[in-house]
C-alpha cells in the first residue's frame, strides 16, 4: 500500500506510546502535522481525508456579504474558524477593500469561537471581546440573545457551509444576520483513500479515527455508503473516535458512538487523549511465564514489540481473550476474513508462532485446536 494513504512510523518500539496501533487522519488541512505527532508517538497512520477547504475569494457572494458589512457595519461579528477569518482579509486586500473591513471590524463586538479563531483575529491588529468555552453554537446563542441582539446586525463567518439553526436563532431574537461564506467544503479529489478507510474501520484494522470538523464526520459516514451501520458499529464497540473538539463530536454522539475528545481543541492535546485512551483498551495477560500485551497491529511480548499482519493478529486475539481454553480449528477460522480454509488458519498459527518468536506461547493441542497455556 502506498504512502499517500498508509505511513508506517520509524518509532516501531514497545517504549513508544502509541506503537502497535493504527490510527486514520481524516482531515486535509494540517493533516502532515497530526500524522507527524501520531507517528512520533510510535502510531501508523493512514490518511484519508474526508473533504477538502475550496477557497472562494473570487466569489460573488463573499464579495456581496463584504460590501453589505461595509454598507451596513454589523453591531456584532463571529469568526468561527481562523482560516475564515485569514481568507476574508486575503480576499478584501485583493478588492482593495482591506482597510474599510478592519476599521467595520474594529468598531464590532467581535466573538471568536475558539482559539484558532482568536488567533487569527489577533494577528489582524484587532481584538475579540467574548469566546465561548466549550466553542460550541448554542453558547453564542445564548450568550447573544442573553446580550440582546433585537435591531442589532450580526455578520457570521461561516464555517464552510451555512449554519441555518444558528442563523434562525438570532433572527428569532430579532437580529438581522450577514452570513460570510469564505471557503466550503468539498469532496477530495481521490475518494480511494477514504472508502479504503471506511473498509479498514468496518473490518477493525484500525484502532482510532481522529476528526478535527462536523462536516468531516458527515463526509465519512456519507462515503460508507452501505457499510454504513458497520462503520457505526465499528466505532460504538473497538475503533475509537478521536474528535477535536465538543462541535465536532456532535455528529457521532447522534449516532449513539463514544467520543473522546481533549478539554482544549488543540491537536497535541488531541493526540495526548489518544495515548492516554489507547493503552487502556489493550490486553495484558501472562503466558507460559510471559508477559502478553496486544495492541492494534503488534503483541509485546516481555517488553519487546512483534508486528504482526492481520490473519495471525486475530488468531491470537481469539487465543487471548480465553486464555487456556482450547479453540478448534473451526472456532478460529471465524475469526480470519471470509473465504479462508482450515489450512489458513494452520497458516496462520505458523505465521504466529514465528511472529511472536517465543516457544510454547503458543500451544497445539493434538486433534481439538490451539491454545494459550497459563
Amino acid at each position: 500500500m502506498s504512502r499517500s494513504i498508509i505511513k508506517a512510523s520509524a518509532l516501531e518500539e514497545p517504549t513508544a506510546s502509541l506503537s502497535g496501533y493504527t490510527i486514520g487522519v481524516t482531515s486535509d488541512r494540517r493533516r502532515d502535522e497530526l500524522a507527524g505527532l501520531l507517528e512520533n508517538r510510535g502510531a501508523r497512520v493512514v490518511i484519508a481525508p474526508a473533504l477538502r477547504i475550496v477557497p472562494i475569494a473570487d466569489d460573488a457572494e463573499l464579495r456581496a456579504a463584504t460590501r453589505a458589512c461595509l454598507e451596513t457595519p454589523p453591531d456584532i461579528v463571529l469568526v468561527n474558524t481562523g482560516i475564515g477569518m485569514r481568507g476574508w482579509l486575503e480576499a478584501a486586500e485583493g478588492w482593495g477593500l482591506t482597510e474599510p473591513l478592519r476599521a467595520v471590524l474594529s468598531h464590532a463586538y467581535l466573538i471568536a469561537r475558539g482559539p484558532k479563531a482568536r488567533a487569527a483575529v489577533r494577528s489582524a491588529g484587532l481584538q475579540d471581546q467574548w469566546s465561548p468555552e466549550g466553542e460550541s453554537y448554542e453558547e453564542v446563542v445564548d450568550h447573544l440573545t442573553a446580550r440582546g441582539v433585537s435591531g442589532l446586525t450580526v455578520a457570521m463567518q461561516l464555517h464552510g457551509e451555512s449554519q441555518p439553526e444558528i442563523t434562525e436563532a438570532l433572527q428569532d431574537a430579532g437580529a438581522r444576520v450577514i452570513e460570510v461564506p469564505v471557503y466550503r467544503w468539498a469532496a477530495p479529489i481521490d475518494p480511494a483513500p477514504l472508502h479504503r478507510l471506511v473498509d479498514l474501520i468496518a473490518g477493525r484494522l484500525v484502532d482510532a479515527v481522529t476528526f478535527t470538523s462536523a462536516p468531516a464526520v458527515s463526509a465519512l459516514l456519507q462515503a460508507a455508503g452501505p457499510s454504513t451501520d458497520s462503520l457505526i458499529e465499528a466505532l460504538r464497540t473497538d475503533v475509537l473516535a478521536a474528535c477535536v473538539g465538543p462541535v465536532t463530536a456532535a455528529p457521532l454522539r447522534r449516532h449513539d458512538i463514544p467520543v473522546t475528545a481533549p478539554a482544549r481543541a488543540r491537536l497535541s492535546a488531541l493526540v495526548r487523549t489518544i495515548v492516554d485512551e489507547l493503552p487502556k483498551r489493550a490486553l495484558s495477560i501472562e503466558v507460559a511465564g510471559h508477559s502478553l500485551t496486544l495492541r492494534g497491529h503488534a503483541a509485546i511480548v516481555d517488553g519487546d514489540l512483534k508486528p504482526l499482519a492481520p490473519a495471525p493478529m486475530a488468531v491470537l486475539r481469539a487465543l487471548a481473550t480465553t486464555p487456556g481454553r482450547v479453540l478448534s480449528r473451526a472456532a478460529l477460522l471465524r475469526t480470519l476474513p471470509r473465504g479462508a480454509d482450515e489450512h489458513a488458519v494452520e497458516m496462520a498459527v505458523a505465521r504466529l508462532r514465528a511472529g511472536l518468536g517465543t516457544p510454547g506461547v503458543i500451544q497445539t493441542v493434538v486433534k481439538r485446536g490451539y491454545r494459550l497455556p497459563s
